[in-house]
């Protein structure tokens, strides 16, 4: 095996999931850097993250003898490769629950590559909008094709290249955010509370706060404990500057 390695950095997104929804992909040998991007009207953001590692690695057929270093921010994209494609296959595409393999005409073409690459291919999950240089660029190229912006891809020299794709640090104080957001939106909810109009509401489920806020100027937050949902309340009420 070549101890060459070709860097690629996959994203997706979609606006509304299902909704219009883009992809976006960097690889790199040690020479050239391509960017590829695309988009769909009406899609989900798995399917878009799966389109890109499609892509990439299509694109990377080429390649016949360099490891092929995959970045993602998909567990959904890294456990299909690795774990569960197989066991889809083997079943006929039908789930552990009985029900269709959603996304099989993504899923069949990207394991007939990843078994083409064989051990070739390395898989790694960076967490996403951590500052990780190469999965921001991934980000904002699926983002724009998403919104149905135009933004230049990059075909050239890596020397060339704004972004050092193999720096992978990240920023420690934006990951420790992202770290506790996401801890919080897994403890259950002791109450929501909604603001529309100057009024305010103290909701014990979430649909309720939805119907209420949605569509609507609104202000609305997820209280943990009393204590909690009596700051907001004050909060809710005092001047806005």
């Amino acid at each position: 095996m070549s101890d060459e390695k070709v860097i690629i950095f996959t994203d997706g997104a979609a606006k509304g999931n299902p909704g219009r929804g883009g992809w976006g992909a960097i690889i790199a040998d040690a020479i050239h850097v391509s960017e590829l991007g695309g988009g769909e009207a009406h899609t989900t953001n798995n399917r878009m993250e799966l389109s890109a590692v499609l892509e990439a690695l299509t694109y990377s057929k080429k390649y016949k003898k360099e490891t092929l270093s995959v970045h993602t921010d998909s567990q959904y994209v890294i456990n299909g490769a690795t774990k569960w494609g197989s066991g889809w296959q083997r079943s006929g595409w039908i789930t552990r629950q009985k029900k269709a393999v959603l996304n099989r005409d993504l899923w069949q073409p990207l394991l007939d590559l990843v078994e083409a690459f064989g051990n070739r291919i390395e898989w790694h999950y960076v967490g996403g909008h951590v500052g990780v240089a190469g999965n921001e660029r991934a980000d904002r190229i699926a983002d724009a094709f998403a919104r149905g912006e135009k933004l230049e891809l990059y075909q050239g020299a890596r020397k060339n290249y704004l972004i050092d794709v193999s720096d992978l640090s990240f920023d420690a104080e934006t990951k420790a955010s992202r770290t506790q957001t996401r801890s919080r939106s897994n403890q259950k909810a002791y109450s929501y509370i909604s603001l529309v109009d100057g009024n305010i509401v103290v909701h014990k489920t979430w649909l309720e706060c939805e119907t209420r806020v949605k569509g609507k100027m609104a202000r609305f937050k997820k209280a943990l404990t009393l204590e909690e949902e009596k700051n907001i309340i004050k909060d809710f009420t005092a001047p806005q500057s």
